[in-house]
């Protein structure tokens, strides 16, 4: 069997929610994405990226449709399969940070660790990850004893540490200031730029246009997908390193 050229692939997507009166989310979404590329969602709110997001992430079923994650059929796999998958080829990083307050930055990123196959050496390689977001001066900081912008890091570190096969960035600068925003946007380039597959959800276009293409949606439909001409901040001197 031939090798898939795509990382994700769905075809005629469909995700309802209810049981009486029922809401499409989504409506016969299409597409792919390649490895190594950096793709932005966009919408409204009640646009469906968040709900596509979760999807693509395992978080959640589709109701229908087709989705391919590295030629494999997940439609098929079960709970604990999706789970062991999402492990080990998905890191998110949320707006919200989702981190554990009363454990060190260190323990935070390595806690996927503990659930994947190889479980050696777990403190030394979310030391590593921490240090390539600037952080290494923090480890045995606790997450509430940091800033919103060293949270979101973290975060990142934490998407890392198990070499996912992507990365979601659900509107990952959307409780930052500007400056911190900014700061992050410029990690998630420079980790494109070092190969690694991003989808970013968002509904800032400043944001998107760090992205290489940008898909639009609009009442659970795709209503655009084109490359980005100019992206914003991909220059090696713009990155923080």
């Amino acid at each position: 069997m031939a090798k898939t050229t795509n990382l994700i692939e769905v075809k005629n997507l469909r995700r309802t929610f209810g049981d009486g009166v029922q809401t499409q989310a989504l409506r016969d979404v299409s597409f792919s994405v390649k490895p190594g590329e950096f793709v932005a969602i966009m919408g409204p709110s009640g646009s469906g990226k968040s709900t596509l997001m979760h999807i693509l992430g395992l978080l959640d079923r589709a109701s229908g449709g087709e989705y391919k994650f590295e030629g494999k059929n997940v439609n098929s796999l079960g709970d604990n399969e999706l789970a062991l998958l999402r492990n080990e080829k998905i890191g998110f990083i949320f707006q919200s940070f989702n981190l554990l307050q009363r454990a060190t930055v260190l323990k935070n990123v390595a806690l996927p660790l503990i659930y994947s196959k190889n479980k050696s050496n777990r403190d030394a390689r979310a030391k590593k990850v921490l240090e390539s977001v600037g952080l290494s001066h923090r480890l045995n900081y606790f997450t509430n004893q940091i800033s919103g912008g060293e949270r979101q890091r973290v975060a990142i570190a934490r998407a890392l540490v198990n070499n996912a096969s992507v990365i979601f960035a659900d509107e990952p600068t959307g409780n930052l200031d500007s400056k911190s925003g900014l700061q992050i946007m410029k990690i998630l380039n420079r980790l494109n730029t070092e190969g690694h597959t991003i989808i970013l959800v968002t509904h800032e276009t400043y944001t998107a246009e760090c992205a290489q293409r940008i898909i639009q949606m609009k009442d659970g439909e795709i209503i655009s997908d084109e490359k980005v001409e100019k992206r914003r901040g991909i220059h090696s001197k713009d990155v923080i390193k």
